[in-house]
This record gives structure tokens, C-alpha cells and sequence, in this order.
């Protein structure tokens, strides 16, 4: 499993419920195309799957020491 999501805003918030826009700025994304990385926890995959339809998701994987 991987220790970090990187995740991309595919469309906009513009006229999504306030919730939704809640998610996407907890998850540190603020316009169109942008990206961040997020640690793989129950919490970020639990904001990731309420707005999954606005999203682009990818693994991170970070090499073990």
C-alpha cells in the first residue's frame, strides 16, 4: 500500500455543495488543475471518496529505508 496519494482537481467546485468544497480545500487543493500529495490515512481517503468525481488519484510510493 502505498504512504502517499497524489491528487489532482479535475473540474471545478464552482455550484458543488459546501461540504465538497470543504473536502477539496482540506485536501490542500485550490483551483483547476492543481495537485497535492496527501498521506494515505482513513481520514484523506474518506475526503477523497466524497468528491472521487472531481478528483484524479495516484499512489505514491516512497522507498522504504
Amino acid at each position: 500500500m502505498a504512504n502517499q496519494l497524489k491528487v489532482t482537481l479535475v473540474k471545478s467546485v464552482h455550484g458543488r455543495l459546501a461540504a465538497h468544497k470543504a473536502c477539496v480545500r482540506g485536501l490542500g487543493l485550490r483551483r483547476m488543475h492543481s495537485s497535492a500529495v496527501v498521506i494515505d490515512t482513513p481520514e484523506n481517503r474518506g475526503m477523497i471518496r466524497k468528491v472521487s468525481y472531481l478528483l484524479k488519484v495516484e499512489e505514491v510510493m516512497t522507498p522504504c529505508d
